[in-house]
């Protein structure tokens, strides 16, 4: 199931959100210039190694960490998600306050993560527990708000349907549940920073969003 886009209008122009899919991208290529044992050291220098953090080393990363990818399908799947869904929590919030929104389920998305790998000597980097706070946010303030999603019915054949977001982020959170609980944190993707970033986004946005609830 792929999100094309959803029908939930912005109220303000995503300053933010596009400023935020820009300096993912700019990183993403730079990392392609790098030489590949230069672009491995960059990832070590940057990406949030849980050991690292267990000594007192290098906690910048866990900010730095976000906007580093492993590769195209990574980085393509994360902005898309963040284009789609992000502008509408922009829009409720305001700039400011949605760029500290999203800094801070970044930070509780490691966190979920560091809790199971607490001496992990692997990096973890992108963007995806961040956005998965916007995500959660997104399914409690417009789970009624429909997206248009892509959904193969046979290996040949796709279908484009309009479903609630409430149905699309909630098979995603499942997925992400899924995942975790069958591959582990050890897998190589960080399945416990994307439930974890979810379930931050569900509880903060009340907090962060002060004005009264007009779900769509």
């Amino acid at each position: 199931m792929i999100p094309l886009r959803d029908d939930n209008p912005r109220r303000r122009f995503p300053y933010i959100t596009f400023g935020i899919i820009i300096a993912n991208v700019m990183v993403f290529i730079y990392q392609l210039t790098l030489p590949a044992e230069f672009d491995k050291a960059f990832v070590m220098q940057y990406g949030a190694i849980p050991v690292q953090i267990s000594h007192g080393q290098n906690l910048y990363s866990i900010f730095s960490s976000m906007f580093l990818h492993g590769g195209l399908f990574h980085i393509a799947g994360n902005m898309l998600y963040l284009y789609i869904f992000g502008d509408n929590i922009e829009s409720i919030l305001g700039h400011f306050r949605y760029f500290i929104f999203y800094l801070v389920c970044g930070v509780l998305a490691f966190l979920s993560h560091y809790i199971f790998m607490p001496f992990s000597p692997i990096p973890m980097i992108g963007a995806s527990g961040a956005i998965s706070g916007v995500l959660g946010a997104y399914a409690r303030r417009f789970p009624r708000a429909r997206v248009m999603v892509l959904v193969p019915l046979f290996i040949w054949i796709w279908r484009v349907f309009h479903i609630p977001a409430a149905l699309v982020l909630g098979f995603w959170f499942i997925m992400q549940l899924m995942s975790g609980f069958t591959a582990g944190a050890g897998s190589g993707v960080a399945w416990f920073a994307h439930i974890g970033g979810f379930i931050a986004g569900i509880i903060l946005i009340k907090s962060f969003d002060r004005r009264p609830v007009t779900e769509v």
